[in-house]
């Protein structure tokens, strides 16, 4: 199953790609579906994982070794700033400070604020980061965000390590 993986590096790329899409169609299944209000540290993560599907979409597509060489350390890096933005969310979590300042809700920006200023406000989100609205196996979304992030970042790891080993791997 390893060899399977990593033997083709626009392989486990495009598998990255798409587990990013199915997470986000969660995220956006959770929110539209369940009514789950994503919080600003939630939207951060989104838009982390969003980079790590479009780069790794891209360089899969791409039929050079360079391309996905750059695509994945690009992937790692943001990988790694949504493993800390979900660390981040998850410690506060775990430790909830005694004012929570993560935004405002919906109905109160639309009232509060003309409708050019609060465009923006809605997509920065309005949940309380601190608040666990989902669990799943004990673990919160931020938690699996995390596990995810870090999943994503130990494959692109790999597959770089590898790179290195074998300088010619399929392009596949």
């Amino acid at each position: 199953m390893i060899e399977w993986l990593f033997a083709a590096p626009r392989r486990t790329l495009s598998l990255v790609a798409a587990a990013c899409a199915g997470m986000l169609a969660f995220a956006l299944y959770l929110q539209h579906g369940v009514g789950l209000e994503p919080c600003p540290m939630c939207i951060v993560q989104r838009y982390a994982l969003i980079l790590v599907g479009v780069i790794a979409g891209a360089s899969a597509a791409i039929p050079r070794r360079g391309a996905w060489i750059t695509g994945s350390v690009l992937a790692l890096a943001a990988s790694g700033f949504g493993a800390f933005v979900a660390a981040r969310q998850s410690w506060l979590q775990w430790h909830p400070p005694e004012i929570v300042s993560c935004g405002r809700d919906f109905y109160g920006m639309i009232e509060t604020f003309p409708l050019k200023r609060a465009i923006p406000m809605i997509f920065r989100g309005s949940g309380d980061c601190t608040k666990i609205d989902w669990t799943f196996l004990g673990l919160s979304i931020a938690n699996w965000s995390f596990v995810a992030f870090v999943g994503f970042a130990l494959v692109l790891i790999a597959l770089l390590a590898r790179s290195m080993r074998a300088p010619r791997l399929a392009h596949a």
